[in-house]
Protein backbone atom coordinates (compact mmCIF):
# COMPACT_ATOMS: atom_id res chain seq x y z
CA UNK A 1 0.00 0.00 0.00
CA UNK A 2 0.99 3.27 -1.03
CA UNK A 3 2.33 6.24 1.64
CA UNK A 4 -0.65 8.21 0.27
CA UNK A 5 -3.33 4.82 0.40
CA UNK A 6 -1.73 4.43 3.94
CA UNK A 7 -2.16 8.31 5.08
CA UNK A 8 -5.21 9.31 7.68
CA UNK A 9 -7.30 11.41 6.67
CA UNK A 10 -10.68 13.25 8.06
CA UNK A 11 -13.54 12.15 5.71
CA UNK A 12 -16.99 13.52 7.37
CA UNK A 13 -17.73 16.20 9.85
CA UNK A 14 -20.79 17.13 12.17
CA UNK A 15 -21.98 19.69 14.26
CA UNK A 16 -25.24 20.98 16.17
CA UNK A 17 -26.34 24.57 16.45
CA UNK A 18 -24.59 25.91 19.24
CA UNK A 19 -26.47 27.79 21.89
CA UNK A 20 -27.03 28.69 25.67
CA UNK A 21 -29.89 25.58 26.04
CA UNK A 22 -29.81 22.84 23.80
CA UNK A 23 -32.89 21.71 24.96
CA UNK A 24 -31.98 17.68 24.82
CA UNK A 25 -28.98 15.86 27.21
CA UNK A 26 -25.59 15.57 25.52
CA UNK A 27 -26.17 12.10 24.51
CA UNK A 28 -28.83 12.97 21.86
CA UNK A 29 -26.24 16.00 21.27
CA UNK A 30 -23.62 13.34 20.64
CA UNK A 31 -25.69 11.48 18.44
CA UNK A 32 -27.03 14.46 16.66
CA UNK A 33 -23.61 14.99 15.88
CA UNK A 34 -21.62 11.93 14.54
CA UNK A 35 -24.89 11.13 12.77
CA UNK A 36 -24.31 14.17 10.39
CA UNK A 37 -20.97 13.22 10.64
CA UNK A 38 -21.27 10.24 9.31
CA UNK A 39 -23.60 11.36 6.67
CA UNK A 40 -21.20 14.10 5.13
CA UNK A 41 -18.63 11.05 4.13
CA UNK A 42 -21.21 9.19 3.06
CA UNK A 43 -21.15 5.91 5.63
CA UNK A 44 -23.11 4.51 8.00
CA UNK A 45 -23.21 3.64 12.21
CA UNK A 46 -22.32 -0.03 10.50
CA UNK A 47 -19.09 1.34 9.31
CA UNK A 48 -18.04 2.42 12.97
CA UNK A 49 -15.54 0.45 14.43
CA UNK A 50 -13.90 3.30 16.74
CA UNK A 51 -14.76 5.46 18.72
CA UNK A 52 -13.08 8.58 21.02
CA UNK A 53 -13.91 11.19 22.92
CA UNK A 54 -12.14 12.72 26.11
CA UNK A 55 -12.34 11.87 29.68
CA UNK A 56 -14.39 14.87 31.12
CA UNK A 57 -17.44 14.01 27.98
CA UNK A 58 -20.50 12.89 30.23
CA UNK A 59 -21.67 10.66 27.17
CA UNK A 60 -21.07 7.05 27.50
CA UNK A 61 -19.74 4.81 24.34
CA UNK A 62 -22.04 1.91 24.87
CA UNK A 63 -25.10 4.08 25.13
CA UNK A 64 -23.89 5.85 22.28
CA UNK A 65 -23.46 2.65 20.15
CA UNK A 66 -26.70 1.68 20.95
CA UNK A 67 -28.67 4.79 19.87
CA UNK A 68 -26.88 5.00 16.80
CA UNK A 69 -26.63 1.33 15.80
CA UNK A 70 -22.84 0.72 15.45
CA UNK A 71 -22.41 -3.43 16.00
CA UNK A 72 -19.21 -3.78 17.18
CA UNK A 73 -16.33 -1.93 18.17
CA UNK A 74 -12.74 -2.44 17.48
CA UNK A 75 -10.90 -0.03 19.25
CA UNK A 76 -12.19 2.74 21.90
CA UNK A 77 -10.25 5.65 24.18
CA UNK A 78 -10.78 8.13 26.14
CA UNK A 79 -7.81 11.58 26.14
CA UNK A 80 -7.24 13.67 29.41
CA UNK A 81 -6.60 17.41 29.48
CA UNK A 82 -9.19 19.28 29.15
CA UNK A 83 -8.66 21.28 25.81
CA UNK A 84 -5.48 20.08 24.81
CA UNK A 85 -7.43 16.66 23.91
CA UNK A 86 -9.46 18.32 20.88
CA UNK A 87 -5.80 18.06 18.72
CA UNK A 88 -4.55 15.32 20.69
CA UNK A 89 -7.47 12.77 19.60
CA UNK A 90 -6.14 13.64 15.98
CA UNK A 91 -2.72 11.89 17.49
CA UNK A 92 -4.47 8.65 18.09
CA UNK A 93 -7.03 8.15 15.70
CA UNK A 94 -4.32 9.01 13.48
CA UNK A 95 -2.13 5.73 14.46
CA UNK A 96 -5.14 4.13 15.31
CA UNK A 97 -6.25 3.63 11.67
CA UNK A 98 -3.56 4.05 10.25
CA UNK A 99 -1.51 0.78 12.12
CA UNK A 100 -5.32 -0.89 11.13
CA UNK A 101 -6.58 -0.77 14.94
CA UNK A 102 -9.98 0.09 13.28
CA UNK A 103 -10.75 1.13 9.73
CA UNK A 104 -13.29 3.92 10.51
CA UNK A 105 -12.86 6.06 13.83
CA UNK A 106 -15.16 8.37 15.17
CA UNK A 107 -14.43 11.36 17.51
CA UNK A 108 -17.33 13.76 19.07
CA UNK A 109 -17.36 15.89 21.95
CA UNK A 110 -20.59 17.31 23.64
CA UNK A 111 -21.73 19.34 26.37
CA UNK A 112 -24.15 21.65 27.80
CA UNK A 113 -21.67 23.66 29.52
CA UNK A 114 -24.04 26.36 29.95
CA UNK A 115 -27.37 25.19 30.43
CA UNK A 116 -26.59 22.02 32.23
CA UNK A 117 -23.44 23.28 34.37
CA UNK A 118 -21.52 26.28 34.04
CA UNK A 119 -18.26 25.27 32.80
CA UNK A 120 -16.55 28.52 33.42
CA UNK A 121 -17.31 28.13 37.46
CA UNK A 122 -15.58 27.60 40.84
CA UNK A 123 -14.24 24.23 40.25
CA UNK A 124 -13.81 22.37 43.71
CA UNK A 125 -12.48 19.06 43.55
CA UNK A 126 -9.25 18.22 44.64
CA UNK A 127 -8.47 15.76 41.73
CA UNK A 128 -11.39 16.54 38.85
CA UNK A 129 -12.16 13.98 36.24
CA UNK A 130 -10.04 13.69 33.09
CA UNK A 131 -6.77 15.91 35.06
CA UNK A 132 -3.83 13.77 36.35
CA UNK A 133 -2.44 16.72 37.55
CA UNK A 134 -2.11 18.47 40.89
CA UNK A 135 -2.47 21.86 39.63
CA UNK A 136 -5.65 22.30 41.68
CA UNK A 137 -3.65 21.55 45.00
CA UNK A 138 -1.67 24.65 43.83
CA UNK A 139 -4.99 26.74 42.99
CA UNK A 140 -7.55 26.11 45.78
CA UNK A 141 -5.77 26.95 49.15
CA UNK A 142 -5.60 30.84 47.67
CA UNK A 143 -8.69 31.28 46.31
CA UNK A 144 -8.38 29.96 42.51
CA UNK A 145 -11.31 27.54 41.64
CA UNK A 146 -12.04 29.22 37.83
CA UNK A 147 -10.19 28.59 34.72
CA UNK A 148 -10.20 32.06 34.20
CA UNK A 149 -8.11 32.95 37.53
CA UNK A 150 -6.05 29.59 36.32
CA UNK A 151 -4.87 31.29 32.90
CA UNK A 152 -4.46 34.30 34.68
CA UNK A 153 -1.87 33.05 36.69
CA UNK A 154 -0.22 30.88 34.07
CA UNK A 155 -0.09 34.08 31.73
CA UNK A 156 0.84 36.32 34.11
CA UNK A 157 4.57 35.99 33.92
CA UNK A 158 4.66 36.43 30.20
CA UNK A 159 2.54 39.26 30.08
CA UNK A 160 4.32 41.08 32.69
CA UNK A 161 7.81 40.32 30.70
CA UNK A 162 6.97 41.07 27.16
CA UNK A 163 4.55 44.37 28.20
CA UNK A 164 1.45 42.77 27.03
CA UNK A 165 -1.22 45.15 28.03
CA UNK A 166 -4.83 44.78 28.04
CA UNK A 167 -5.67 46.04 24.71
CA UNK A 168 -3.00 43.91 22.86
CA UNK A 169 -5.08 40.56 24.01
CA UNK A 170 -8.25 43.22 22.67
CA UNK A 171 -7.01 42.98 19.43
CA UNK A 172 -7.21 39.33 19.05
CA UNK A 173 -10.62 39.24 20.78
CA UNK A 174 -12.05 41.61 18.30
CA UNK A 175 -10.40 40.15 15.50
CA UNK A 176 -11.97 36.48 16.22
CA UNK A 177 -15.53 38.30 16.57
CA UNK A 178 -14.91 40.21 13.53
CA UNK A 179 -14.64 36.40 11.95
CA UNK A 180 -17.30 35.26 13.88
CA UNK A 181 -19.78 37.89 12.65
CA UNK A 182 -20.21 36.89 8.97
CA UNK A 183 -20.30 33.10 10.04
CA UNK A 184 -23.79 32.08 10.53
CA UNK A 185 -22.98 29.05 12.72
CA UNK A 186 -21.23 31.14 15.43
CA UNK A 187 -22.81 32.32 18.12
CA UNK A 188 -22.11 35.73 18.12
CA UNK A 189 -22.67 35.93 14.33
CA UNK A 190 -23.83 39.81 13.53
CA UNK A 191 -21.96 41.02 16.68
CA UNK A 192 -18.72 42.56 16.24
CA UNK A 193 -17.32 44.08 18.63
CA UNK A 194 -14.75 46.86 19.42
CA UNK A 195 -11.76 47.63 21.19
CA UNK A 196 -13.20 49.86 23.13
CA UNK A 197 -16.15 47.67 24.18
CA UNK A 198 -13.06 45.24 25.31
CA UNK A 199 -11.64 47.29 27.50
CA UNK A 200 -15.43 48.65 29.13
CA UNK A 201 -16.71 44.91 29.43
CA UNK A 202 -15.75 43.76 32.91
CA UNK A 203 -12.99 42.15 35.02
CA UNK A 204 -13.21 38.87 35.48
CA UNK A 205 -9.54 38.58 36.42
CA UNK A 206 -8.18 41.64 37.27
CA UNK A 207 -5.94 43.10 35.79
CA UNK A 208 -5.36 40.16 33.20
CA UNK A 209 -8.69 38.96 31.79
CA UNK A 210 -11.76 41.06 30.64
CA UNK A 211 -15.04 38.79 30.31
CA UNK A 212 -14.29 39.73 26.51
CA UNK A 213 -10.86 37.62 26.98
CA UNK A 214 -13.18 34.75 27.65
CA UNK A 215 -14.48 32.37 25.67
CA UNK A 216 -17.95 30.89 25.50
CA UNK A 217 -19.96 28.31 27.62
CA UNK A 218 -21.89 26.63 25.12
CA UNK A 219 -24.45 23.78 24.78
CA UNK A 220 -23.75 21.43 21.31
CA UNK A 221 -21.60 19.04 19.75
CA UNK A 222 -19.38 18.29 17.01
CA UNK A 223 -17.78 15.01 15.53
CA UNK A 224 -15.43 13.69 12.82
CA UNK A 225 -14.83 10.84 11.30
CA UNK A 226 -11.38 9.83 10.27
CA UNK A 227 -10.13 6.67 8.29
CA UNK A 228 -7.29 5.95 5.64
CA UNK A 229 -6.67 7.36 2.30
CA UNK A 230 -7.40 3.90 0.93
CA UNK A 231 -11.23 3.86 1.78
CA UNK A 232 -11.13 7.43 1.64
CA UNK A 233 -11.05 8.02 -2.09
CA UNK A 234 -14.59 6.20 -2.32
CA UNK A 235 -16.09 8.38 -0.15
CA UNK A 236 -18.50 11.42 -0.69
CA UNK A 237 -16.25 14.58 0.44
CA UNK A 238 -13.03 15.59 -0.57
CA UNK A 239 -10.78 13.87 2.38
CA UNK A 240 -8.84 16.60 4.64
CA UNK A 241 -5.37 14.00 5.02
CA UNK A 242 -3.15 14.48 8.28
CA UNK A 243 -0.14 15.15 7.13
CA UNK A 244 1.12 14.89 10.98
CA UNK A 245 -0.19 15.03 13.98
CA UNK A 246 2.54 14.88 17.20
CA UNK A 247 1.80 15.12 20.88
CA UNK A 248 4.39 15.70 23.47
CA UNK A 249 4.68 16.11 27.36
CA UNK A 250 7.58 17.33 28.98
CA UNK A 251 9.29 16.36 32.74
CA UNK A 252 7.05 18.71 34.93
CA UNK A 253 4.67 20.07 32.33
CA UNK A 254 1.07 20.57 34.29
CA UNK A 255 -2.05 20.32 32.56
CA UNK A 256 -2.57 23.97 33.01
CA UNK A 257 -0.36 25.87 35.40
CA UNK A 258 2.31 24.49 34.44
CA UNK A 259 3.71 25.97 37.80
CA UNK A 260 6.73 23.10 38.25
CA UNK A 261 8.36 23.91 34.89
CA UNK A 262 10.46 27.11 36.00
CA UNK A 263 10.10 29.61 33.27
CA UNK A 264 6.25 30.30 32.58
CA UNK A 265 7.01 32.44 29.66
CA UNK A 266 7.71 29.74 27.68
CA UNK A 267 6.01 26.92 25.99
CA UNK A 268 8.57 24.14 25.52
CA UNK A 269 5.62 21.72 24.49
CA UNK A 270 4.69 23.42 21.63
CA UNK A 271 8.65 24.19 20.70
CA UNK A 272 9.24 20.06 21.12
CA UNK A 273 6.01 19.62 19.06
CA UNK A 274 6.58 21.68 16.27
CA UNK A 275 10.18 19.97 15.85
CA UNK A 276 8.21 16.66 15.28
CA UNK A 277 5.62 17.74 13.44
CA UNK A 278 7.99 20.02 11.17
CA UNK A 279 9.69 16.46 10.40
CA UNK A 280 6.88 14.48 9.99
CA UNK A 281 4.58 16.29 8.10
CA UNK A 282 7.58 18.29 6.24
CA UNK A 283 6.49 21.51 6.82
CA UNK A 284 6.15 23.91 9.90
CA UNK A 285 3.22 25.29 11.23
CA UNK A 286 4.10 28.77 10.06
CA UNK A 287 4.59 27.62 6.95
CA UNK A 288 0.31 26.77 6.26
CA UNK A 289 -2.24 28.87 5.08
CA UNK A 290 -4.60 28.51 8.01
CA UNK A 291 -3.98 28.88 11.57
CA UNK A 292 -6.50 27.09 14.09
CA UNK A 293 -4.98 27.79 17.74
CA UNK A 294 -7.11 26.86 20.43
CA UNK A 295 -8.35 30.00 21.96
CA UNK A 296 -9.95 29.63 25.24
CA UNK A 297 -8.64 32.34 26.55
CA UNK A 298 -6.94 35.30 24.51
CA UNK A 299 -3.01 35.18 26.27
CA UNK A 300 -3.14 31.52 24.59
CA UNK A 301 -3.25 32.62 21.22
CA UNK A 302 -0.34 35.01 21.97
CA UNK A 303 1.90 32.48 23.61
CA UNK A 304 1.07 29.58 20.95
CA UNK A 305 1.78 32.11 18.00
CA UNK A 306 5.57 32.28 19.70
CA UNK A 307 5.68 28.43 20.67
CA UNK A 308 4.88 26.82 17.54
CA UNK A 309 7.67 29.66 15.61
CA UNK A 310 5.01 32.18 13.75
CA UNK A 311 7.17 34.73 15.74
CA UNK A 312 10.05 35.05 18.01
CA UNK A 313 9.39 35.66 21.81
CA UNK A 314 7.57 38.60 22.84
CA UNK A 315 6.95 39.58 19.26
CA UNK A 316 3.24 38.42 18.43
CA UNK A 317 1.76 41.13 20.45
CA UNK A 318 3.01 42.95 17.42
CA UNK A 319 2.10 39.96 14.94
CA UNK A 320 -1.62 40.51 15.78
CA UNK A 321 -1.34 44.39 15.82
CA UNK A 322 0.21 44.26 12.71
CA UNK A 323 -2.86 42.06 10.35
CA UNK A 324 -0.94 39.26 10.43
CA UNK A 325 -3.71 36.91 11.51
CA UNK A 326 -6.42 38.86 9.48
CA UNK A 327 -7.74 36.61 6.78
CA UNK A 328 -6.08 38.34 4.64
CA UNK A 329 -2.66 38.41 6.48
CA UNK A 330 0.53 35.81 6.72
CA UNK A 331 -1.57 33.46 9.37
CA UNK A 332 -5.24 33.82 9.14
CA UNK A 333 -7.06 33.06 12.17
CA UNK A 334 -9.39 30.51 13.11
CA UNK A 335 -11.74 32.09 10.04
CA UNK A 336 -14.94 30.72 12.06
CA UNK A 337 -14.13 32.94 14.88
CA UNK A 338 -12.60 30.49 17.15
CA UNK A 339 -13.95 29.50 20.74
CA UNK A 340 -14.04 32.93 21.52
CA UNK A 341 -16.21 33.83 18.59
CA UNK A 342 -18.27 30.68 17.63
CA UNK A 343 -18.88 28.36 20.13
CA UNK A 344 -16.49 26.20 23.43
CA UNK A 345 -16.64 22.44 22.16
CA UNK A 346 -13.51 21.92 24.02
CA UNK A 347 -11.77 23.29 20.94
CA UNK A 348 -13.48 20.22 18.61
CA UNK A 349 -15.20 23.13 16.31
CA UNK A 350 -11.42 24.23 15.05
CA UNK A 351 -11.02 21.16 13.33
CA UNK A 352 -13.93 21.01 11.27
CA UNK A 353 -13.32 24.65 10.45
CA UNK A 354 -10.01 23.42 9.01
CA UNK A 355 -11.92 20.80 7.67
CA UNK A 356 -14.13 23.26 5.67
CA UNK A 357 -11.17 25.61 4.74
CA UNK A 358 -9.51 22.79 2.81
CA UNK A 359 -13.09 22.02 1.04
CA UNK A 360 -13.32 25.49 0.38
CA UNK A 361 -16.44 25.47 2.01
CA UNK A 362 -16.41 28.10 4.68
CA UNK A 363 -17.87 30.79 5.52
CA UNK A 364 -14.94 32.87 5.30
CA UNK A 365 -13.03 30.69 3.18
CA UNK A 366 -9.77 31.69 2.64
CA UNK A 367 -7.97 31.54 -0.74
CA UNK A 368 -5.87 28.98 -1.84
CA UNK A 369 -6.17 26.44 1.60
CA UNK A 370 -3.71 23.79 0.27
CA UNK A 371 -2.92 23.16 4.05
CA UNK A 372 -4.31 23.73 7.50
CA UNK A 373 -2.49 23.52 11.34
CA UNK A 374 -4.42 22.94 14.34
CA UNK A 375 -3.25 23.34 17.61
CA UNK A 376 -4.21 22.89 21.04
CA UNK A 377 -1.05 23.47 23.66
CA UNK A 378 0.12 19.88 23.76
CA UNK A 379 -0.70 18.73 20.64
CA UNK A 380 -0.32 20.01 17.13
CA UNK A 381 -1.50 18.84 13.55
CA UNK A 382 -1.04 19.75 9.98
CA UNK A 383 -3.92 18.85 7.68
CA UNK A 384 -3.81 18.94 3.40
Amino acid sequence: MTQANQTAAIVGIGQTEFSRQSGRSEQQLAAEAVLAALNDAGLSPADVDGMMTFNLDNSDEVDLMRNLGVREIRYTMRTPQGGASSVSTLVHAKKAVESGLCDVMVIWRAMNERSQYRFGQPHMAITPNGHSSTFIEWCLPYGAQTPASWEALSAMPYLNRYGVTSEDLGRVSVLLRKHASTNPAAWFHGKPITLEEHQNSRWIVAPYLHLLDCCQESDGAVAIVITRGDRARDLRQKPARLLGAEYAFLFNHEIISDFYQGDLTELPVARRVTERLTQSAGLAPSETDVAMIYDNFTPQVLRQLEGFGFCAAGEAKDYVRDGHLELTGRTPLSPNGGLIGEGYIHGMNNITEAVRQLRGTAANQVKSVETVFCCSGVAGAILG
